[in-house]
């Protein structure tokens, strides 16, 4: 994860940046779930972005996954924003208890979220209130 300093950094970066993107704000339940994939997967049919779908989507997933589970009945947010080098993915969910790597067990079914996440993404972090979990993923270079 990355630090306070260069999450507030990279947000202020991206925002100079005026890119394009979308975003959507929704009450939580599950049916949701797929439809933010569906709409993530369309936008990067559209951006011309479809080499990272397959991580894109999954990070989605878990992202609003996790707002809707601990988001207390807050509403859940998504933004999807890209520049020439990087994907940015913010789900919000209006709590501030900042969402946190868990160790799961063999038998656990659920707790790998995060790690997935972490996995996939460039870098990933909360935003310093603890409303916001972020990710990057790198645009590859030599895209279509």
């Amino acid at each position: 994860m990355t630090s306070r300093t260069s999450v507030a950094a990279a947000t202020a970066a991206w925002d100079q940046a005026g890119d394009g993107g979308f975003e959507a704000a929704f009450l939580p339940a599950e049916r949701r779930i797929g439809q933010m994939r569906r709409i993530t997967r369309a936008q990067l049919r559209h951006w011309d972005l479809a080499m990272l779908t397959d991580a894109a989507t999954l990070v989605v997933s878990e992202l609003v996954t996790n707002a809707i589970k601990h988001g207390k009945g807050h509403p859940v947010g998504l933004r999807v924003r890209h520049s020439a080098y990087e994907l940015r993915i913010e789900v919000t969910d209006g709590t501030p208890t900042p969402a946190r790597l868990r160790s799961a067990d063999v038998t656990d079914e659920n707790g790998r979220g995060l790690l997935l996440v972490a996995a996939l993404a460039k870098e990933w972090g909360v935003s310093t209130d603890g409303t916001m979990t972020w990710c990057s993923l790198a645009i590859p270079d030599g895209r279509p």
